[in-house]
């Protein structure tokens, strides 16, 4: 029954009636219309608000330990196995579709993490909190609407996510050492354990020391393995685009599969729009200290998780000869595309990739969940011990479950939190708005970027304290 209800909902949500994919497209272009195409027209400012952003304080982490969080969140088996399902499902034209999911999501993701900065609060301890569910009851002041995003956020992230990240890693270290499973999963929860008891600082200074490691470390070796195969790559673009528009001898129903499957994967991995990265957003003091900064760095994280990392799986697996298949083909296909170009240590490298991209992702999501805590006065001991025992079993089941099952419950998971954060950040259009044009206008005067209260309008209103 259970796998019938997940079918059910998915099918509504991403299958038939494609009514995420249609909500995801037209919110990126809402977005990027309303902005002034903001992803592109400031393109270049993202980088530069990264000079600064290492500044940390009693109240929260720092802009760029946000990023990294976010990034250890993003960078996970999207990345990799999500790559090869959506190659696998929807063939090279999948990528292409990515790609644009990506540049919209960049407008989207902005929106977002502009609203969790701006309505962010202070827990038990004093530090920053936030979220969609926060700017959902500040902002639009529909209580009952913010309490449903954080149940569905507490089952994604704070349990079914880490378990598809835990079910990877188990499948390539099995398929690479004959690893059990079982044992796999003891260690990745004993590791987990380790870091996410420290909290959401503990967290971020992991992601801040690990996450810029392994990101250039795996773009260097996708760079070196096109360089190798060079001669290819003009091939594979033309296949890349041609595919994406059904111009292929399959037409339109491989059309169908590439756009589908590209923004499907596109979404799981870069997470624009689904209101996780607004967590991390609102956790940072910005730098300059105005909440339009984090929209610009989650902005980049988008950019950097979809259009460099994806991209450069994709290019690992195409110019290896991968294409469509009838199979859901996971980490197993990069793994097998890796081993073409690599020989035998292709796979030994994927299997140490997933299992740093996906654990980073585990210890991400923790942080996610933790952030609700406070809006059902659980931010406790209690509260806190009650949640992590939860989070640590569902990664031991996830090791051992079966992938398409456990897939079609994070589909269902992301697909109903998306839903819930698309209304609400479509409905504080007016905020976002007049937000980020006050950043905008004190930017290009050369007037110093700061917020206060009374600035611009803004729907319902911040926390007492918090921006005064």
């Amino acid at each position: 029954m259970i796998n019938e209800f997940v079918s059910l909902v998915n099918n509504i949500l991403w299958g038939d009636g494609q009514v995420l994919i249609i909500m995801l497209l037209a919110c990126g272009i809402w977005f990027t219309v309303k902005l002034g195409g903001v992803q592109l027209r400031h393109f270049g400012h993202m980088f530069s608000l990264l000079k600064g952003s290492t500044t940390a304080s009693k109240d929260g982490i720092s802009s760029f330990q946000a990023l990294c969080t976010s990034l250890s969140a993003r960078v996970g088996t999207g990345n990799l196995a999500g790559v090869a399902v959506a190659i696998s499902l929807g063939g090279s034209g999948a990528i292409f579709w990515m790609w644009m999911i990506a540049l919209l999501g960049m407008a989207t993701g902005f929106a977002e993490s502009v609203l969790g900065q701006l309505y962010k609060v202070r827990d038990e301890n004093g530090e920053f909190r936030g979220g969609p569910a926060y700017y959902i009851k500040q902002g639009l002041n529909k209580t009952w609407l913010a309490v449903a995003f954080s149940l569905c956020l507490f089952f994604g992230y704070g349990f079914v996510f880490s378990a598809v990240q835990a079910n990877t890693i188990t499948d390539a270290l099995n398929n690479a050492y004959s690893f059990p499973s079982e044992y796999v999963g003891l260690a990745i929860i004993a590791l987990a354990a380790l870091i996410v008891v420290g909290g959401l600082k503990s967290i971020a200074r992991f992601a801040e020391f690990v996450v810029p490691f392994m990101g250039i470390g795996y773009v260097l070796v996708a760079l070196a393995i096109t360089f190798i195969n060079i001669s290819e790559l003009p091939a594979m673009l033309l296949d890349i685009v041609k595919s994406a528009f059904g111009l292929q001898e399959a037409g339109a129903g491989a059309l169908g599969a590439a756009i589908k499957n590209g923004i499907q994967r596109g979404l799981y991995s870069n997470e624009a729009g689904s209101g996780s990265v607004p967590h991390a957003a609102a956790s940072a003091v910005p730098n300059p200290n105005h909440p339009v900064s984090q929209g610009y760095i989650q902005m980049l994280g988008v950019f950097l998780d979809t259009l460099v990392l994806c991209t450069s799986t994709a290019f690992i697996i195409l110019l290896a000869g991968g294409s469509s298949s009838d199979q859901m083909e996971g980490i197993r296909l990069t793994q097998d595309a890796m081993s073409s170009h690599l020989g035998e240590g292709g796979t030994d490298f994927v299997a140490a990739a997933i299992s740093l991209f996906a654990f980073t992702s585990v210890v991400a999501n923790y942080a996610y969940g933790e952030s609700n805590l406070h809006m059902f006065k659980l931010d406790n001991k209690i509260g806190r011990a009650a949640y992590t025992i939860g989070y640590l079993g569902m990664i031991y089941w996830g090791a051992q479950a079966a992938l398409p099952q456990v897939w079609a419950m994070a589909d269902m998971a992301l697909g109903l939190m998306t839903v819930i954060n698309i209304i609400a950040i479509v409905w504080m259009t007016p905020t976002i708005v007049s937000i980020s044009k006050d950043y905008f206008k004190k930017k290009d005067s050369g007037q110093t970027v700061e917020y206060k209260v009374g600035d611009c309008e803004i729907q319902g209103k911040s926390e007492d304290g918090v921006w005064d």
